[in-house]
């Protein structure tokens, strides 16, 4: 039995529907409901009446959720006691991060100080969604979070008013495709000779998403698209992208090498890419000697450390 599956049976209890527990877990319903069907198993008990709408706890499911609570956050308090001890030891600061951010921005912003901040990526944070960094500033699972935000006005679903924030730098979101023999892009925003581009998306509830449809929305002549994926990682979209299945917004600093060579092209004019800014956040309230010296120095604004020590 594994802690994740007592974690699923929350997620179950609260939402009382399969798909919405399966969505809050980040898996596919097939593999939400074998896992139930497992922990069931394992207990040697029906744990969830599924003949209800919406679908309701046994008797004996409601005393297995009472365990599941209690496993739960005993692990998540010895974890956090270990991440504190760990940490305070090594004198280091957990950075959360998409892998887009970790890889093409990361490096180049600290080795921009001549005493580089003790910065160690949080790697299990590569996967997650907007709303999961935030929520795992508030458990205290990450000191720092590092993420992509919008710069004009965008509709988010984010709870963010527990955090502050630096501006570290600016990024473009820039359309690419595989191009044609003879340069031009293979799926091409300016034609309007199609009524749909295949797409290779961002996953519909992160920001990128979000922020795209939003840059979009203002663009009279967009076109419609035919989405054949939607990824978390940008270095998935990137890979599908330059096999010819469609076309995506990536990064300009994970794609400058690749449209440099002419191995991928843009899709469409300036005005089809969409600028983000590069921001690190902390919480408000937690104490952490690091992250206060780090906060000091990068000022109230800051776009470049400028050779801090």
């Amino acid at each position: 039995m594994e802690i994740r599956w007592l974690e699923d049976f929350i997620a179950l209890a609260r939402t009382r529907h399969f798909s919405r527990a399966a969505d809050e877990q980040n898996v596919t319903q097939p593999t939400f409901s074998r896992r139930i069907k497992l922990l069931e198993e394992e207990m040697g008990a029906t744990l969830v009446n599924r003949q209800t709408l919406p679908l309701s706890l046994t008797p004996e499911g409601e005393e297995f959720l009472t365990l599941c609570q209690d496993v739960t956050q005993r692990v998540a308090n010895t974890r956090q006691r270990l991440g504190h001890l760990a940490e305070s030891q090594a004198g280091k600061m957990r950075l959360a991060a998409p892998q887009s951010l970790l890889a093409n921005f990361l490096p180049e912003w600290l080795a921009g100080w001549s005493t580089p901040p003790p910065v160690k990526p949080y790697l299990r944070a590569t996967a997650w969604l907007v709303n999961d960094y935030f929520q795992a500033l508030g458990r205290d699972e990450c000191d720092l979070v590092l993420c992509y935000w919008p710069v004009n006005d965008c509709p988010l679903e984010v709870e963010a008013e527990a955090f502050e924030y630096r501006r570290l730098g600016q990024e473009r979101l820039i359309p690419v495709s595989l191009p044609e023999a003879d340069g031009r892009p293979r799926f091409d925003l300016e034609s309007t000779g199609r009524r749909s581009l295949p797409l290779i998306a961002y996953h519909p509830r992160g920001l990128i998403d979000t922020v795209i449809r939003h840059h979009l929305e203002a663009l009279p002549d967009a076109p419609t698209f035919s989405v054949l994926n939607e990824s978390i990682q940008s270095g998935n979209i990137r890979e599908l992208v330059g096999l010819g299945y469609g076309l995506g917004w990536l990064p300009q600093r994970s794609v400058a090498t690749a449209l440099a060579a002419g191995q991928l092209v843009p899709a469409g004019s300036e005005r089809w890419e969409v600028p983000l800014e590069i921001r690190l956040f902390r919480h408000r309230h937690v104490e952490h000697q690091a992250v206060d010296v780090l906060w000091q120095a990068l000022g109230e604004d800051s776009s470049a450390p400028e050779d801090k020590a």
